[in-house]
């Protein structure tokens, strides 16, 4: 290779080993296919010229073999014949005074009939494959009926993945305090071998010059490509851009994107060289819009434009004016158009690559969108997957992850996605026709009710059904053995709480206040108020984690976590839908799960903290 951005000269190799290869050169027949006249059905070979006149009323004879030969097909038509006529047409005659068979025809047969005749799926000389294909399984036996056994293709990129961090493990490893699980090496590698290249992870290198010096100046030897993931940015032990800077060239240090803005690109002694930020959604981006079209390049190969939709954003996204940011969403089609829910937009949320349908790009000189704007989303999964998806948005339950397991695990078509905005975020999404579903479990104080207020409140004009999932405890999480006795509300007042909160328009989050007003306490004296988390299952890990004392959620999540649980309300959760939304194919397949799903049930049950007796009874319709 002469120059970084140069097409990779080609390599020859075994035909039936060429699968998702690129041909490096045309690929034209070397002989044709078939390269022989041959039958291509069982019957009898004979000369056209000698049926003619063949009626039901004047029907021909032919001798067996002199002028008619039985073939099977795919046999070779024999000298002097040129047409076949099949089995089923004729008729055979029996002469056992001459000891011979005949044949009754009583159609006549037209030249090469039945016949595949010589180049008839492949002329000699014939272009078979372009130059920068991406060979496929029918491109291999198109090459070996073309005379081919070897192919020239694109030499496979060599992509050396380098982690770095005194503080990463392998995966396997037993994690102590301060550790983490070296996860993005096998996941750029990934997708490195995806795009056709070929990955090596190294061992992971501590933070130290010298010792990253000498893995890199090894790698580089070996290797067209280098990606050295993490110290990348402005810390103390960040060396990657020293390394560069030392061994070779740092040609960028720093992209004007979140995540991924610590990106490093350089070259070494005529090698390709990035420095990878540690974060797993900045990794993945950063490889995604950098690495990939590098490696496209080098095989010749068209960058690839994922496909594009034009869909309704579900809530307000506020972005920094300065960096083109990159917003992982959910996409489900409600109704005529595409609904996108924001996920997660830390750098280290992982789940919110795993979770996203598509990406959302914020130019760097907005501010962001406002709710309900149409905007273009870059889909990471096929459009097809994306029409057969449940949208629910509203109130987290555990449940949730069961049931979309359940349902994919019976009906693999249909996949469900859930966006945990709250109670209220739910109902507001059913009226705007944003969701399918929306889960809800909202206490009405004057009537003692769950939810049929809120929905003849909200959705006065809608057809709508509130059908039961599941009856749960909520109260008060605390850590193994309640420590600090927190036993009522009163004890969030003391000096050494540290409370979580849920945020506003949640269920959980009404029942907090409820509680707090029937005593007359004011949030402002509990530490923590303010500070929300989004999931029973994040406010359990918050006091698992010790961050915070105690939060209201549900007892299956502090079940989950081996956490203790003070009971304060049972509630009921429900899901709430539009009649149409409930005669949606997908939709009824996820309510025969929850009404006739035993082992569903049964799973729900095991998780602890569920009742389950009114579980896909329609509580209230329109």
């Amino acid at each position: 290779m002469k120059g970084i951005l140069n097409v990779f000269h080609g390599e020859a190799i075994d035909v039936a080993a060429s699968l998702d290869r690129i041909t490096a050169e045309p690929v034209t027949a070397l002989l044709s296919s078939p390269f022989f006249h041959s039958s291509a059905m069982d019957g009898y070979a004979i000369r056209f010229d000698a049926t003619f006149g063949a009626s039901e009323t004047t029907p021909v004879r032919l001798r067996i073999p002199d002028d008619a030969l039985y073939l099977n097909t795919g046999e070779p038509i024999p000298d002097g014949f040129n047409a076949v006529i099949m089995i089923e047409d004729v008729n055979v005659i029996k002469d056992a005074a001459a000891g011979r068979e005949d044949i009754e025809i009583i159609k006549a047969a037209a030249p090469y009939q039945h016949i595949r005749v010589i180049g008839e799926d492949i002329v000699a000389t014939e272009l078979i494959l372009p130059e920068n294909h991406k060979i496929r399984a029918i491109d291999i036996g198109a090459a070996l009926a073309g005379g081919h056994t070897h192919i020239n293709v694109r030499k496979r990129p060599s992509v050396a993945v380098i982690p770095t961090g005194s503080e990463i493990v392998a995966p396997g490893v037993p994690l102590t305090k301060g550790r983490i699980i070296d996860s993005n090496s096998a996941m750029i590698a990934g997708l490195i071998n995806g795009y056709g290249s070929s990955a090596a992870c190294y061992p992971i290198v501590k933070d130290n010059l010298d010792e990253i010096k000498c893995v890199v100046s090894e790698a580089v030897k070996s290797h067209d490509l280098v990606l050295i993931i993490a110290g990348s940015s402005a810390g103390s032990r960040d060396y990657t851009s020293t390394v560069i800077r030392d061994l070779g060239q740092c040609i960028l240090h720093g992209v004007n994107i979140k995540p991924g803005r610590p990106l490093i690109l350089g070259m070494i002694d005529g090698s390709a060289v990035a420095g990878i930020p540690g974060y797993p959604v900045s990794a993945y981006i950063t490889v995604d819009l950098f690495i990939k079209p590098l490696i496209h390049k080098w095989l010749g190969l068209s960058s690839e434009q994922p496909e594009t939709i034009t869909a309704v954003i579900g809530r307000t996204i506020s972005s920094a004016i300065g960096q083109e940011e990159f917003i992982r969403v959910k996409v489900g089609k409600v109704g005529d158009r595409f609904v996108a829910t924001p996920l997660g937009r830390g750098a280290g949320i992982m789940m919110s690559l795993v979770r996203a349908d598509a990406m959302l790009t914020i130019p760097a000189m907005s501010e962001g969108v406002g709710a309900a704007s149409e905007v273009n989303v870059r889909l990471m999964r096929p459009k097809s997957d994306i029409l057969d998806t449940i949208v629910c948005i509203g109130s987290h339950d555990n449940t949730l992850d069961v049931l979309y397991n359940f349902l994919k695990r019976k009906y693999p078509r249909y996949s469900l996605s859930s966006a945990h905005v709250g109670s209220m975020g739910g109902i507001i999404a059913i009226k705007k026709h944003e969701a399918h579903i929306a889960g809800t479990h909202l206490l009405d104080e004057k009537t003692g009710l769950y939810n049929i207020p809120f929905i003849e409140k909200y959705l006065p004009d809608e057809r709508v059904m509130l059908v039961n999932l599941v009856y749960r405890q909520q109260g008060f999480i605390v850590r193994q053995g309640n420590p600090k006795n927190i036993t009522t509300i009163d004890d969030l007042q003391r000096a050494d709480i540290i409370f979580i909160n849920r945020q506003l328009g949640t269920g959980t989050r009404l029942l907090t206040d409820k509680c707090l007003r029937d005593l007359g306490i004011s949030g402002r004296t509990i530490k923590g108020y303010d500070t929300i988390e989004y999931t029973h299952m994040a406010v359990a890990s918050a006091v698992a984690s010790g961050r915070a004392d105690t939060g209201m959620g549900i007892l299956t999540a502090a079940i989950a976590l081996g956490l203790d649980f003070v009971p304060v309300a049972k509630e009921r959760y429900d899901f709430v839908l539009t009649r149409d939304s409930y005669a949606i194919p997908m939709v009824e397949a996820l309510f025969d799960i929850i009404r006739n799903d035993e082992e569903f049930r049964l799973t729900t049950l095991r998780m602890g903290g569920y009742d389950v007796s009114d579980m896909g009874k329609v509580m209230y319709s329109t």
